[in-house]
């Protein structure tokens, strides 16, 4: 059964940082629109143009928002982790069960990874030291199954302790041995770090970020 759609909005606000004056005026509404829609019922369903132009801009399946069950034809639900990935100071590990968040297309996704969807996870980036590769807000989906073995010169999720960073490996010539690096120069790179001392989550495949 899909969740219902207001319960669905609600979530994604909070979850995005977006207001519902704002989502109002997007689709051309008074600014109370969208809010009477969530709190109060009123419409009881989003037009279709309405739906759609919600579904584009949070990136998720127009079914989740009332839409037809066949829209989900053909993509693949990527889980969320509720934890946020640093770019900066390192995000404390929470939880760690998600729930769907991402929608992908399934023929897109096999093109980018040959890793099982349940092995994938959408992290958001905390912190301006991988800028401006990544920057704060952004949403990666990390590719836990390509990491350990396979490591190579890439960003990674790393745990630290308790804490996961966002950062860019460099692996040394010989040896193993890697530099950990911030995109950002205004940061500082780890060098010459023993392989074995790191604890790779996964490597991150792709990002997504709101324009502004």
């Amino acid at each position: 059964m899909l969740p219902d759609p207001r319960n669905v909005l609600d979530r994604l606000c909070v979850e995005r940082g977006e207001d519902f004056a704002g989502l109002s005026r997007m689709l051309g509404r008074n600014p109370a629109y969208i809010q009477q829609f969530v709190r109060r019922g009123v419409p009881r369903r989003l037009k279709e143009e309405e739906r759609r132009k919600l579904a584009r801009y949070f990136a998720v399946p127009e079914a989740i928002l009332g839409g037809p069950d066949d829209t989900t034809a053909g993509l693949v639900a990527i889980n969320r982790t509720p934890v946020r990935a640093s770019a900066g100071p390192g995000a404390i590990v929470s939880e760690q069960a998600g729930q769907p968040y991402f929608a992908f297309d399934e023929r897109w996704l096999k093109a980018l990874t040959a890793t099982p969807s349940d092995r994938l996870s959408i992290i958001r980036v905390e912190g301006d030291s991988m800028s401006p590769t990544l920057n704060q807000g952004d949403d990666i989906l990390v590719d836990l199954g390509d990491c350990e073995e396979r490591l190579r010169d890439g960003v990674y999720v790393l745990r630290i302790e308790d804490a996961l960073v966002v950062k860019r490996i460099a692996l040394h010539p010989a040896g193993r041995r890697v530099t950990v690096q911030s995109d950002n120069p205004a940061y500082p790179d780890w060098p010459d770090c023993d392989l074995s001392g790191l604890q790779c989550v996964g490597r991150v495949i792709w990002a997504g970020r709101k324009l502004v």
